[in-house]
């Protein structure tokens, strides 16, 4: 018996797998596709175009440098004597300020031994003179009505006399300018950008006492884009005529060091050739009394630090002018024409970092996207949300359908009263 079992489960193993493919492939699935809504999907944010005078301001950065910057070298030498509290690194001082003191003992010695040779040189004239008086009496009395020769008179005596003299009083002078030489004196109205020596230390002709600067104004070297050349003034000099104030643009600089701070300057000069590098056009920008009136009311200007700047340019009349959020890879934009999505290639004549102005591509009065989006295809139907920053309102549908059902159950009270009534 359990033979026979083994002998025909295979046969009904086959049989109902053959039964489950017949009833599979007699009922195939079939997918319910509806009908793609009408309705919108996506809804976003507009501006509506429009044509406004645009004052154009050009972005740059650089590094603060003083318009004067030297060495500060002593002309005598000598031991440091003294120094003045303004002499130190970060100090100010004024034009005329003694900022080291140097011994001039050594010096006054000089000037001594200087005016000693000047009264010997001036006894020597002064017997050569009377010798050459003596010399023109011994002539006329000897009968000679002729002119005495010069060595007669011994007038070469009396120039080299006379020599002796310009050189000593040369001699006093150089002696009392070592002397004065030994003060150090502020050439200008500056601040000390670094110091080399300390007293006590013995200085010689040319030792590097310190870096200062001049503080009237610093200057900023910036570079200006190609394509932001046309939308500016630039102050071009010649060799017969200064630019005027008018062709100066203002600028105002920023800095982040410490807190957000910002300073007033003037573009005063261009370069005389572009940067071989980056081939680039760069201007100097001047901020007058950068630690005084100027000074950014916070943390003061400091030589190498880096700023921003912003540089006002020509105004572009009537420019069409759309943010740069709504522009995508730079070369197209979204707009909205009668609740559908549509792609435009743009071409931009002038762009900041906020805002760029349309050359060709764009209409007033189109609606222009500023919602980001993502993979939407032109030709999509969406809804507008804003206008400018406005929100749009949608009027409530009415429920006609609603309605219809509504009157149905009136209407057959009504009939069923009449059948009343009858």
């Amino acid at each position: 018996m359990s033979f026979k079992i083994k002998k025909l489960l295979p046969i009904i193993v086959l049989s109902s797998l053959i039964f489950a493919a017949y009833i599979v492939t007699s009922n195939p699935p079939s997918a319910k596709r509806g009908r793609p809504s009408a309705s919108p999907q996506l809804s976003v944010q507009v501006q509506k175009l429009t044509r406004n005078d645009l004052a154009v301001t050009i972005d740059s950065y650089g590094t603060i440098k003083p318009r004067t910057q030297s060495v500060l070298l002593p002309q005598v030498s000598g031991q440091i004597i003294n120094i003045s509290p303004k002499f130190r690194a970060g100090g100010f001082f004024e034009q005329g300020d003694i900022l080291l003191q140097l011994d001039q003992r050594d010096l006054l010695a000089e000037v001594k031994i200087a005016q000693a040779s000047l009264f010997t040189a001036k006894q020597n004239f002064s017997e050569e003179q009377a010798r050459v008086e003596q010399a023109k009496q011994d002539w006329q009395r000897l009968g000679n009505s002729q002119q005495a020769p010069d060595l007669v008179l011994r007038k070469p005596q009396l120039l080299a006399a006379q020599a002796s003299v310009y050189s000593a009083q040369a001699g006093l002078t150089k002696a009392e300018l070592a002397v004065e030489r030994s003060n150090i004196i502020a050439p200008y109205t500056g601040r000390v950008l670094s110091k080399s020596v300390d007293i006590g230390q013995v200085v010689s002709i040319g030792t590097e006492l310190a870096e200062i600067y001049a503080i009237d104004y610093v200057e900023i070297r910036l570079p200006l884009k190609n394509k932001d050349l046309p939308y500016m003034v630039l102050p071009e000099n010649n060799r017969f005529k200064k630019a005027t104030l008018d062709q100066q643009p203002a600028l105002t600089i920023y800095s982040d060091l410490a807190t957000r701070q910002s300073w007033k300057g003037r573009v005063v000069r261009t370069e005389g050739a572009f940067d071989e590098a980056s081939q680039q056009l760069f201007v100097v920008a001047q901020i007058d009394d950068p630690y005084g009136e100027n000074e950014g009311n916070g943390f003061p200007l400091k030589i190498g630090q880096y700023v921003s700047a912003k540089i006002d340019g020509k105004t572009i009349e009537d420019a069409l002018t759309i943010p740069n959020r709504a522009i995508y890879q730079g070369s197209y934009v979204y707009i909205v024409d009668g609740n559908v999505l549509k792609r435009k290639n743009i071409t931009i004549a002038w762009q900041s970092e906020e805002v760029a102005v349309i050359k060709t591509g764009l209409e007033v009065d189109q609606l222009l996207v500023l919602t980001p989006l993502g993979q939407v295809t032109s030709g999509t139907v969406v809804s507008i949300s804003s206008i400018d920053g406005q929100a749009v309102t949608t009027p409530a549908k009415s429920n006609g359908r609603k309605k219809a059902m509504g009157d149905k159950p009136r209407k057959a009270a009504k009939d069923q009263s009449k059948g009343v009534e009858s």
